[in-house]
């Protein structure tokens, strides 16, 4: 199956696959294929599938459809904009549309596109019931428009979500969720040294003087960051020489077994070991080799859905995003990133 490359993300079809509907950036063919598929269809998730403004057209066409039996929408992480929403809308208008559950979240919307939003509200106001512009950027001015939603008595809208929003949000793909890291000294094992205030881990052949801490890897050439995460989150990592970049609970051990201790050897942590261009993912001691082809780049991407359980990794450059390996889980708990170091080796976030 060929790739497509929108918005600096390269996937493939098989990575944005949802029920039976894929990618929306494909171009016009696909798009044209859309309200054939979403006929008898009630729940359509289409989340992080690359969806464009030619994709909303053909979606529209989906909600006007008669009979229409789409009832809830899924389009979050997905750089619609307010051109796209302002499409949406216009379906929404339609007397033939259904729809009770349309989210929105990471769409990159602002008060236009609420503005938009609440006229179709007012328009066809007896359906909608949830909508979610989460991690978006509304401003207080589209908050208070759609707030207003809420009191009219002809809307039937019960559920408004407009948390974690802000002007950083309007970054295109996966740097919307971009999250600031600071690595922790008291976590740090001895072989480890700090700098750059504290944003970068080298590998020493002497130890440092750190005192005792019962948060300290002893036996592992290991740091965490101070940040428990939740939500959704997106940082990147540049490494030298070797290393594993991931994610643990912070009750993985600092001390004793390598499988207790290792981020990615147990069920407390995930992990992408890199070296020379070569990748391997890791969880509860259980390898997954990746094949991908020769770059220069040692950087690497890591976006955490702490909510939809996921954790994925990516080849990162200036530009473009490469899809490495998607992890499926239930989270219970915050998730602090972390790093083994080889070595003669070192990371900076």
């Amino acid at each position: 199956m060929g790739s497509c490359v929108a918005m600096g993300i390269s996937v493939t079809k098989e990575d944005c696959l949802h029920g039976e509907l894929c990618c929306l950036g494909l171009g016009e063919e696909t798009c044209m294929e859309l309200p054939y598929f979403a006929e008898g269809i009630s729940t359509k998730s289409l989340s992080g599938c690359l969806v464009t403004e030619e994709g909303c057209a053909s979606l529209v066409s989906a909600l006007r459809s008669n009979p229409s039996h789409l009832r809830e929408l899924d389009l979050s992480n997905n750089d619609l904009k307010d051109s796209g929403v302002k499409l949406l809308s216009a379906g929404l208008e339609d007397p033939h549309c259904k729809l009770e559950t349309l989210r929105l979240s990471g769409c990159l919307v602002t008060e236009e596109g609420c503005a938009s939003l609440v006229s179709a509200l007012r328009s066809n106001p007896s359906h909608l019931r949830e909508l979610d512009l989460s991690y978006n950027h509304p401003g207080d001015s589209g908050v208070r428009l759609l707030s207003a939603g809420l009191e009219d008595p002809h809307c039937r809208l019960e559920k408004l979500n407009v948390e974690h929003g802000g002007e950083n949000r309007m970054k295109p793909g996966l740097r919307k969720y971009v999250c600031d890291l600071t690595l922790d000294l008291n976590t740090a094992n001895r072989l480890l040294s700090l700098s750059e205030e504290n944003r970068k881990v080298t590998w020493r052949t002497e130890e440092q003087p750190y005192p005792d801490h019962p948060e300290r890897f002893e036996d592992s050439r290991q740091v965490l960051c101070r940040e428990g995460l939740t939500g959704r989150c997106y940082w990147e990592v540049e490494w030298s020489g070797g290393a594993a970049i991931g994610v643990t609970y912070k009750g993985i051990s600092r001390r004793g077994r390598v499988k207790d201790c290792l981020i990615g050897y147990n069920d407390k942590s995930w992990s992408l070991f890199c070296s020379d261009n070569r990748y391997s993912a890791w969880h509860n001691n259980n390898p997954t080799t990746i094949d991908v082809p020769s770059s220069s780049s040692h950087r690497v991407g890591v976006y955490l859905d702490w909510s939809a359980g996921t954790l994925s990794f990516y080849r990162a450059s200036s530009d473009t995003l490469t899809h490495l390996i998607t992890f499926t889980s239930t989270f219970t708990e915050p998730l602090y990133p972390g790093f083994w170091v080889d070595y003669d080796s070192s990371v900076t976030l």
